[in-house]
C-alpha cells in the first residue's frame, strides 16, 4: 500500500469508494500473531500463538478474559484489544448487576461493533488495530464471532486471523463439518491445535512457551490454559504426528504374486 491524497484522515473517502485508513487497520491484524477459534456442539475453544519481542522479554499473551462466559483472543496492536476488552468488561458487569444473569454473547458483541464504528466515522480519531475473536456460550450455545477494524462482525463455525491464517484457514474450511458433531473438549481443542500448526514457519514447533489454549462451554466457565498446562493438549497431536503409519497385513504380498 501507498500513501496518496486520500488517506489522510478516515472520513475521507477515495473515488474507488475505499476508506483507506480502515484498510491499513485491517493490515496491523494480518501482521499479529495468528489465532483461531472453533465451535463444536457443546464447546467453544480458542488458541492462539505467542510472540516475545526477543529473547530477554517474556511471550505476549494473546487471550484475555472477559467474564464466566466469555472471552477473546487477539491479532493487532495489543494496545487496542486492552481498551476494547476493558469496554467488554464493563458491559459483562453492567449487565450481571442489573439483571443479575450473563450478557448474551451477541449484546455483547453488537455493543463492541457500535464502538469500533465511531473511530470509523468521526475526524480526528482512527479505527482500531485490532481483530478479536470472540467465544462465548449462553442460552442458545456456544458461539464464535469475529470482530474485524472496520466495525463489521461475523458469527463463525470456524476462524482463523493473523499471520500466515491462511494456512489455518485452509484446514478450517476441509474440517468444519465435523466441528458441530464433536462433543469432546479435548478433541475440538486437538482440532484447534492442529490448524494453529499450519501457521507456523517449517522450522517452529509448538511449544508450551508460544502457545494459549482457551474454552468455555455448557456448564464450563472460561478456561485458560498457559505453560505447562498446555503440554497435555500438545502431546496428543505430536503423538498423532510421530504415529507410523499402518504396516500391510500379512498375505498381501503373496496374494498379489498369484494373481499375476
Amino acid at each position: 500500500m501507498y500513501r496518496n491524497q486520500y488517506d489522510n484522515d478516515v472520513t475521507v473517502w477515495s473515488p474507488q469508494g475505499r476508506i483507506h485508513q480502515i484498510e491499513y487497520a485491517m493490515e496491523a491484524v494480518k501482521q499479529g500473531a495468528a489465532t483461531l477459534g472453533i465451535k463444536g456442539k457443546n464447546h467453544s475453544v480458542l488458541v492462539a500463538l505467542k510472540r516475545a519481542s526477543s529473547d530477554l522479554s517474556s511471550h505476549q499473551k494473546k487471550i484475555i478474559p472477559i467474564d464466566d462466559h466469555a472471552g477473546i483472543s487477539i491479532a493487532g496492536l495489543t494496545s487496542d484489544a486492552r481498551i476494547l476488552s476493558r469496554f467488554m468488561r464493563t458491559e459483562c458487569l453492567n449487565h450481571r448487576y442489573i439483571y443479575g444473569n450473563p450478557l448474551s454473547i451477541s449484546r455483547l458483541v453488537t455493543s463492541v461493533g457500535d464502538k469500533a464504528q465511531t473511530g470509523t466515522q468521526i475526524m480526528g480519531r482512527r479505527p482500531y488495530g485490532v481483530g478479536l475473536l470472540v467465544a462465548g456460550v449462553d442460552e442458545s450455545g456456544p458461539h464464535i464471532y469475529y470482530i474485524c477494524p472496520s466495525s463489521n462482525f461475523y458469527e463463525c463455525k470456524c476462524m482463523a486471523i493473523g499471520a500466515r491464517s491462511q494456512s489455518a484457514r485452509t484446514y478450517l474450511e476441509r474440517h468444519k463439518d465435523e466441528f458441530k458433531n464433536v462433543e469432546e473438549l479435548n478433541d475440538l481443542v486437538a482440532h484447534a491445535l492442529r490448524a494453529l500448526r499450519d501457521c507456523l514457519p517449517n522450522d517452529t514447533e509448538l511449544t508450551t512457551k508460544n502457545v494459549s489454549v482457551a474454552y468455555v462451554g455448557r456448564g464450563v466457565d472460561f478456561t485458560m490454559k498457559d505453560d505447562d498446562d498446555v503440554a497435555e493438549y500438545l502431546k496428543s497431536i505430536e503423538e498423532e504426528k510421530a504415529s507410523p503409519a499402518p504396516a500391510p497385513e500379512e498375505g498381501a504380498g503373496e496374494s498379489m504374486e498369484t494373481t499375476q
